[in-house]
């Protein structure tokens, strides 16, 4: 009998030590629409070139460190990026959130998908169809330069289209 009570008062401990990823529901309130957004397994290709898209605006994002506001040096290109596919409706665009190496797994993950959504939600604002976007989170599982630690680099969110 103190065995099992035991194992239940074990059980139960480390229960209540696991943490969830908590999503933020407020980032659609008000718009209407329901866009997609996903989190990326670990180790799976997206199947994304990476090619077309406009060829006059950067296809990169860059953050401040554990930051998801999108900065003023970043609004040329969201905003070249949003001209093109306002013009190009059929067009469809991949927004993939990356963080550096500091913090944890989860925790970068969740980061990277704020990073995607806050990019999704400037080019709403700009007239971007939501059924033209995607938001995805990679975390610090695709860096682009290599070496760990923090690098502003690797705080980006990546522009694929499809």
């Amino acid at each position: 009998m103190q065995r099992t009570l035991l194992t239940l008062a074990i059980a139960a401990s480390l229960a209540a030590c696991s943490s969830a990823v908590k999503v933020d529901e407020s980032a659609n309130a008000g718009s209407g629409t329901d866009a997609q957004s996903t989190v990326a397994p670990v180790g799976t290709e997206s199947g994304l070139a990476g090619s077309g898209g406009p060829q006059d605006a950067a296809k990169v994002v860059y953050f401040d460190f554990d930051q998801y506001t999108v900065r003023a040096d970043a609004r040329p290109t969201v905003e070249g990026n949003a001209r093109w596919l306002n013009a190009n409706k059929n067009a469809k665009v991949m927004l993939e959130g990356h963080t550096d190496e500091v913090g944890g797994r989860e925790y970068n993950l969740a980061l990277g998908q704020k990073r995607a959504e806050a990019v999704r939600r400037s080019l709403s604002v700009l007239g971007v169809a939501d059924s033209q976007m995607e938001a995805v989170s990679f975390g610090e599982e695709r860096p682009a330069v290599s070496g760990g630690g923090e690098n502003e680099r690797n705080r980006r969110v990546e522009f694929k289209y499809r």
